[in-house]
């Protein structure tokens, strides 16, 4: 590909590399009792990753911790040859975690003992800058200049032995974290922003995971082609199936029986076990084990009575789609108008995606159906009791009530 004469290509970026040797996985009490002594010698702030192995187990615990402190150096350790690291949370005492994308990281570092007193998400804080990208090896080209290698981020960490290219991997994740706070928080400060992101980051300390989805079967990819509520029961049941077998062996579900191999199953039910063995979706040895599973989840959906088969769409008590409103109830339509370009301009007049200001949900239920009483405190209220930060209360409740009564 040729380059313009007025373009100049610009070098690839160095790769960042380990300033520091590796040391041995931390896998025995006494290799523990050791870490736990140098990170509490440490000073300033703990920069703390957690390495799961999605996409290969079921559950999504923590194969691998890394953490780095001033003076302590980093530490790679286990949480699997321990019953948990409550010593590691104890060496950590009050000093601040640096985290990147904390809301992945935090619940599985709770399940082995792990609980910050105070935090620091350099994802949240790139979001509140609104860079254009907020990844890891994104921030570190942005404010390091250096590139940084993702190529083992979905590798299955729950190997053992970890190949030393991988811990090297992991040892550079928090390598970068303590250098990209400094940075961050300097552009925080710079932009008025270090108190907002104070609120967020706070807010996460209470973080322990997404709330459950109701139906999660429904999720099953290619599920959108069914046309029966028969062929909805079999996905519902096979799924309920496999997800009892993925999880008492730990294996992601996808492992078990592919979603494709759910559809197909629920669009041509065999009529039999028989029928069932000789299915092409039974040929993998995978899914071929359980066949007699498979068998009884479909014979169950077949025998279900009309009232028991799921509706063909989720049921919901929130508002429909926003592209229905127009025909179901224009006045609601307009509000909803008229909050999105309100908020949009907020956003767009504070340089912060609108997403991170308030979320789309609370706007459609808001637009859809209005508090009785509509003023800033009404609006403060709603967006209190949806977990919004004084922050964000302050920068749009006024505004939204204003669009709400707009006539």
């Amino acid at each position: 590909m040729s380059t313009a004469p007025d373009e100049t290509p610009s070098a690839p970026l160095p790769r960042l590399g380990l300033r520091e040797p590796l040391t041995p996985v931390v896998d025995t009490d006494d290799a523990l009792a050791r870490a736990c002594a140098e990170i509490a010698l440490g000073e300033g702030p703990i920069a703390l990753d957690a390495e799961r192995a999605s996409g290969y187990r079921y559950s999504q615990r923590a194969y691998l911790v890394q953490v780095r402190r001033q003076g302590s150096g980093t530490w790679l350790i286990d949480p699997i040859a321990f019953d948990d690291l409550s010593e590691l949370n104890d060496a950590f005492g009050d000093a601040e975690w640096i985290l990147h994308a904390a809301t992945q990281d935090l619940p599985c570092l709770a399940e082995v003992g792990l609980y910050p007193a105070s935090l620091f998400d350099t994802e949240l804080a790139g979001r509140l800058l609104n860079l254009p990208r907020v990844g890891l090896a994104a921030l570190v080209e942005h404010y390091l200049g250096m590139s940084l290698a993702k190529e083992y981020s979905a590798a299955d960490w729950s190997t053992r032995p970890l190949p030393e290219p991988w811990l090297e991997y992991a040892a550079l994740d928090v390598e970068v974290l303590l250098e990209l706070r400094r940075a961050v928080i300097d552009d925080l400060v710079a932009a008025g922003k270090d108190g907002w992101a104070r609120e967020e980051f706070d807010a996460l300390l209470s973080f322990t995971g997404p709330p459950a989805r109701q139906d999660p079967w429904r999720r099953t990819s290619g599920i959108h082609k069914l046309r029966s509520r028969r062929a909805l029961a079999i996905v519902r049941e096979l799924w309920q199936a496999r997800d009892a077998i993925a999880a008492d062996r730990d294996v992601t579900p996808g492992r078990v029986l592919p979603d494709a191999s759910i559809v197909a199953l629920a669009t041509h039910p065999p009529g039999s076990l028989t029928a069932l063995k000789d299915d092409p979706t039974m040929r993998r040895r995978g899914p071929r084990r359980f066949v007699e599973q498979w068998h009884e989840a479909i014979e169950a959906a077949a025998a279900l009575p009309e009232d028991q088969l799921p509706t063909s769409g989720q049921r919901s008590d929130g508002p429909p789609p926003p592209r229905a409103w127009a025909d179901k109830d224009p006045v609601a339509a307009d509000r909803l108008a008229r909050v999105r370009g309100v908020v949009a301009q907020i956003a767009e007049d504070h340089d912060l995606p609108a997403e991170n200001l308030v979320g789309p949900a609370f706007v459609r239920a808001l637009a859809w159906q209005p508090p009785a009483q509509i003023d800033a405190d009404s609006i403060a209220a709603e967006l209190r009791s949806k977990g919004s930060r004084e922050w964000q209360i302050g920068l749009v409740a006024a505004p939204i009530a204003a669009a709400l009564v707009d006539p």
